[in-house]
């Protein structure tokens, strides 16, 4: 997310501890928030991609999630 955004949502954050939001201030905070939510789990999962697990003999397996009907558990 661009720093001008992240920026934003931290004025509006500061305006509603002064005055309550219109709704028009309301939506767009809404709105820029779930883009950072959603940034921060596509970045979350992509990290959680990369981690393999080192097993006892020595073998690095990859994480699996926990629902997937392919996971040997």
């Amino acid at each position: 997310m661009e720093p001008e955004k992240i920026a934003r949502i931290n004025e509006l954050a500061a305006l509603k501890r002064e005055r309550p939001l219109t709704p028009e201030e309301t939506e767009e905070r809404d709105a820029l928030r779930r883009e950072y939510i959603e940034g921060y789990r596509q970045s979350m999962a992509q990290t959680l991609m990369n981690v393999r697990i080192r097993e006892a003999d020595g073998t690095l397996t990859p994480l699996r999630r926990k629902d997937d009907p392919d996971a040997n558990l």
